[in-house]
């Protein structure tokens, strides 16, 4: 089944902070506050207690990075340590959104990227950058070279691990090839490369969402459709197991749990499982992430309220 429609009328209030891209991480939240001031010391600060816990310093980073006035900040913390690796990549990754809401050129933001990279070289922050970049602007060549750059300094990248899902799922096939599409192969071969405790291990998860959405796109959203790409064996293998690896393997302490915890739950509830979903929806809180609740093309706030009354049984 899919997801319920969404209700009429505004969101209440303690909703307000749904779709933080912070997500759970209270430290970032104040940092960011001070920072939208312009007192960048406090970054400095996070950063270096950071260190080398790779996906927590890119989450950082990139929400950091999408603060107003980022790149003024940070380039005003660059002048002041012309070394300083951590305020390099910032404003290399403020240039990488600027250039997403095309304010400056996409070359601007990826030379950025490159001078942070050569500063760092065991960083993949930077890498991170020119993949949301070539996401946007670049050749398929391009977009799975940096990805290759990412990999070889962590080789479980969450972030980028999504993007190259989503990347991958919007390859076209053959009619009637969908379920051989790439997209699945490869999030089965990063979830079954990684320690049984990662993250990735819902990675076959967002596969088969990121595949909703492009099918829905392509094919017209239709009742029977989706039923069809929720409940077929491959979408029954893939959601007990990601369902199980949850209750026995839950990274709460990683920066992006709440990412996976949002497809879980939206797989549930696609799959027709509002139970399980519930106990996902009490874990997730008040992080809701866009995706997947906006597939296909929706308002992801009414859809997400609206998933969760369903689940807790307060529709």
């Amino acid at each position: 089944m899919s997801p319920p429609p969404p209700p009429l009328g505004r969101a209440r209030k303690r909703d307000a902070q749904l779709f933080d891209p912070a997500l759970c991480d209270a430290e970032l939240i104040d940092v960011r506050s001070q920072f939208a001031q312009g007192r960048w010391a406090k970054v400095r600060s996070l950063l270096v207690g950071t260190g080398d816990d790779w996906d927590r310093r890119g989450h950082r980073v990139v929400v950091l990075a999408q603060t107003p006035a980022a790149t003024a900040w940070a380039r005003e913390w660059l002048l002041a340590e012309p070394d300083s690796a951590d305020a390099a990549t910032l404003l290399a990754c403020a240039a990488v959104f600027t250039a997403l809401r095309h304010k400056c050129t996409p070359a601007a933001a990826e030379d950025a990227c490159r001078r942070a990279a050569a500063l760092l070289p065991d960083d993949p922050t930077p890498w991170l950058g020119l993949l949301l970049l070539s996401r946007a602007f670049g050749t398929e060549e391009e977009f799975s070279r940096h990805f290759d750059q990412v990999r070889a300094r962590h080789r479980e990248h969450h972030h980028a691990h999504h993007l190259m899902v989503a990347k991958l799922a919007e390859r076209t096939l053959a009619p009637g090839q969908d379920p051989l599409h790439e997209v699945y192969d490869f999030a089965a071969w990063a979830a079954e490369e990684s320690p049984a405790d990662s993250p990735l291990a819902v990675l076959p998860v967002v596969a088969h969402a990121e595949r909703y959405r492009v099918l829905a796109a392509t094919r017209g959203h239709t009742p029977e459709a989706a039923a069809a790409h929720w409940e077929g064996r491959r979408a029954r293998q893939v959601l007990r197991s990601a369902f199980d690896w949850w209750l026995e393997w839950e990274r709460d302490d990683h920066p992006r749990n709440r990412v996976d915890l949002n497809f879980l739950a939206h797989a549930k509830l696609c799959e027709g499982r509002p139970a399980e979903a519930a106990a996902l929806f009490h874990r997730i809180g008040s992080h809701a992430t866009r995706a997947p609740w906006s597939y296909p093309d929706r308002d992801p706030h009414k859809a997400f309220l609206a998933a969760r009354n369903v689940a807790l049984g307060t529709a």
